[in-house]
């Protein structure tokens, strides 16, 4: 991407979009097309249409969708599976039908299996049952990574599919009803600290192990990816047919490390200050066993992730505190 490429961020508010759009900021880009949800939306396909013809796009960032944790994902099924299908079909088909240069779909690790092999390579996709808590979820996931790869066979788009492990930092989602685990333990064991509470409590038996990369690592990967060279994705490793590299492309994005869901809440409390104790509520579903992404596909192309954990952490926290009036409205 050029400098003063038009370069349209769909989803800029979320965790991921906000992520890439202040990586885009600070790299220089100076044409970042943006759209707030109450002016323009996705689901709707003639104000996808009318949008693309008045701002013809360049580059394509497709980072909006309707996500959340176990509780939202089995509250909401069908919120989850239309609006995503429907915010995909219209930016994938637009992108085409206006001649966009290079789309990132951003998927979830969610897509591969529940009781996949660990790590977890592309190559994986559908050879398995779905984790059912998030199955509708995973599906559109899936059915987007699809028709990126079937734009690129019949049209010779350049559509390329990521898959992020779980993400977590600033804009994150607090809510304890609809939040992912990272940031509900977070606010769990501050508020706990804040009440000089003796207990908290934690969903599942905590044994599930899970990856966690920091959102801005994400968005420094997704630039690095949307920006190599053709060349580059010509290898059987990434993509099944080398004479057209983004037909069957898909690249992981994550750590290779995970940690228990206890090590992680144990983690939480230590930097949060929580002096209590730690309870299970194992009535709780755990979801799937593990999620390790093998991310061997991106560290040969030349990327890895620099945040750790901890310091991600200390880091999401301190975002929190200082921006707790806002982020409780």
């Amino acid at each position: 991407m050029k400098k003063e490429s038009r370069i349209y961020l769909a989803g800029h508010i979320g965790l991921v979009g906000s992520a890439i759009h202040r990586r885009l900021k600070k790299e220089g880009y100076t044409n970042i097309i943006v759209r707030d949800l109450e002016d323009l939306d996705l689901t709707d396909m003639q104000a996808a249409e009318a949008f693309f013809e008045q701002e013809k796009p360049e580059y394509v960032f497709l980072a909006a969708a309707r996500v959340g944790g176990i509780h939202a994902n089995n509250t909401y099924p069908a919120e989850f599976i239309y609006q995503n299908l429907m915010i995909q079909n219209n930016i994938i088909h637009q992108s085409w039908r206006h001649n966009v240069e290079r789309l990132l779909f951003l998927g979830s690790s969610c897509i591969y299996p529940k009781l996949c092999p660990q790590p977890m390579k592309e190559e994986y996709l559908m050879t398995g049952p779905l984790e059912q808590t998030n199955s509708p979820y995973a599906v559109a996931k899936i059915a987007g990574i699809e028709m990126c790869w079937s734009y690129n066979r019949q049209y010779n788009t350049r559509f390329i599919p990521v898959m992020p492990t779980n993400l977590y930092g600033v804009n994150d989602n607090f809510d304890l009803e609809n939040s992912h685990v990272l940031p509900a333990l977070i606010r769990k064991f501050h508020e706990a600290k804040e009440a000089d509470a003796k207990t908290v409590t934690a969903w599942g038996t905590g044994f599930p192990k899970r990856e966690f990369l920091f959102v801005d690592d994400l968005a420094d990967a997704c630039l690095f990816i949307i920006n190599l060279p053709d060349e580059r994705f010509n290898n059987k490793r990434i993509s099944n047919t080398p004479a057209n590299p983004f037909h069957s492309i898909l690249i992981n994005i994550g750590t290779g490390t995970d940690h228990t869901i206890k090590e992680l809440a144990e983690m939480v409390g230590r930097i949060v200050g929580f002096k209590g104790d730690l309870v299970w509520d194992s009535s709780k579903p755990d979801g799937t066993p593990r999620k390790l992404l093998d991310v061997s596909r991106l560290h040969n192309l030349g990327w890895k992730e620099k945040i750790k954990l901890e310091d991600g952490i200390k880091s999401i926290y301190q975002w929190y505190v200082e921006n707790l009036s806002s982020i409780r409205k």
